[in-house]
């Protein structure tokens, strides 16, 4: 028996070649239209504006517990998440891990093949996706819930 040629599932999927000799027109139909899918040899990606990105992980926030300690500090912990904040303030804590999840975006993004391999953070990508299509880190604070 014959196996069948694999067809993409991703609706109009584009042909890497002509995208590339389109280039300037293929990123303003990103833009403007929305996501495009694209297909050189057997990989296939998929291009999304910044905003489109912002949707599309929208739902990937983070859940904070907050510790009073006994010195009056406050301690910040996310769920799922090794990270760990303290600060004099509930506000001053939530910006130092802001700060830290931008790093540990940034980290995860440039060892992205050990990381996204690996058993205790592979969930973590979408959620550190959602922090890096956001504008500022106001944006990133607003992804951290109590």
């Amino acid at each position: 028996m014959m196996k069948e040629k694999e067809e993409s599932i991703m609706p109009t999927t584009l042909n890497a070649t002509d995208v590339r000799k389109n280039w300037g027109q293929f990123n303003d139909d990103v833009i403007r239209i929305g996501p495009r899918f694209v297909k050189r040899s057997r990989d296939e990606w998929a291009a999304l504006s910044a905003e489109q990105l912002r949707v599309a992980f929208a739902s990937f926030q983070f859940q904070a517990h907050f510790i009073q300690e006994d010195d009056g500090s406050i301690t910040m912990t996310l769920n799922g998440f090794d990270l760990v904040e303290n600060a004099e303030t509930k506000e001053e804590v939530i910006d130092l891990m802001a700060d830290s999840l931008v790093d540990y975006a940034e980290d995860y993004m440039e060892h992205f093949t050990l990381y996204a391999h690996s058993p205790n953070r592979k969930q973590h990508f979408p959620f550190l996706m959602n922090v890096m299509a956001q504008p500022d880190s106001e944006a990133v604070k607003s992804l951290i819930h109590a």
